[in-house]
């Protein structure tokens, strides 16, 4: 299944590391990724490919780096943003 990973938070230190880390341990396989820094304010959004349930694999990561992430299917996430 194809989802769309929205990562938010104050930039700091290793942050990708900790995400893509979590994502190669689940087997998601990252098609494409865009993330920005506006002002101290870290962004990400990737779009990946995966098998089994993967939101609450971010709950940690979310509390130890006060991060909010995102996890939406690719067809609900395009609905949703069609003009």
């Amino acid at each position: 299944m194809k989802a769309v990973v929205t990562v938010i938070g104050k930039d700091q230190k290793g942050i990708i590391a900790k995400i893509s880390n979590i994502l190669f341990e689940n087997e998601v396989n990252i098609l494409d990724i865009s993330q920005t820094i506006m002002q101290d304010m870290f962004t990400m959004i990737m779009l990946v490919n995966f098998e089994k349930q993967i939101s609450e694999k971010f709950e940690q990561a979310e509390k130890d780096m006060g991060l909010s992430i995102h996890v939406q299917r690719e067809e609900i996430f395009t609905s949703m943003h069609r003009i």
